[in-house]
């Protein structure tokens, strides 16, 4: 500890993970909805996924994911915010991606899902009222809400603060040490 002290901790180590708001041209965000067991409830999320594919970017994680929960591409990517979700606990890192000039998938090249993406469903959600459910609690999804805030300001600032898909992550997932 800081002053040298011993204490034990639990940690759960993490392969990092990335997140999308995929926002449409009538400034809608994609959210897909799924059951998540430790809180037992469905939640609403953002198209999101582990970095579990090796050598494999965050940028294209990300488009990997966007394919295959929300059966969508995007033109137009950039780096919204990045996070570390629960640093007391975890040292899963998470980046959020702004995706935009949303185009659907053709059904006959859609993923099959599997696991807990089987009763997964999307839907959109204008931006103002993702906003609105963030503060409400009705949004309660960390990624989704710190995802859907960033948006909101960025648009705000004519997206000015946004920095390119492919910019350096210094706080992204990295191993812990032995003891």
């Amino acid at each position: 500890m800081s002053d040298g002290s011993v204490a034990t901790r639990e940690i759960v180590e993490h392969p990092g993970a990335v997140g999308v708001v995929a926002l449409d041209d009538q400034t809608r965000v994609v959210l897909v909805r799924q059951y998540r067991h430790p809180v037992g409830r469905y939640l609403d999320e953002l198209p999101a996924g582990l970095l579990d594919v090796p050598d494999e970017s965050p940028l294209a994680a990300a488009q990997r994911e966007l394919y295959e929960e929300a059966a969508l591409s995007a033109g137009e990517w950039h780096v919204l915010v990045d996070l570390h979700t629960s640093p007391g606990m975890t040292n899963e890192a998470i980046r959020i991606y702004l995706a935009r000039g949303l185009q659907s998938v053709a059904e006959d090249e859609r993923f099959a899902p599997e696991h807990e993406e089987i009763t997964l469903t999307v839907h959109r959600v204008p931006l103002q009222e993702a906003v609105r459910r963030a503060f409400a609690g009705e949004l309660s999804n960390a990624s989704a809400v710190a995802g859907v805030m960033a948006t909101w300001v960025a648009r705000d600032k004519g997206w000015a603060s946004l920095r390119p898909a492919d910019a350096p992550w210094p706080a992204g997932p990295h191993r812990l040490a032995a003891h």
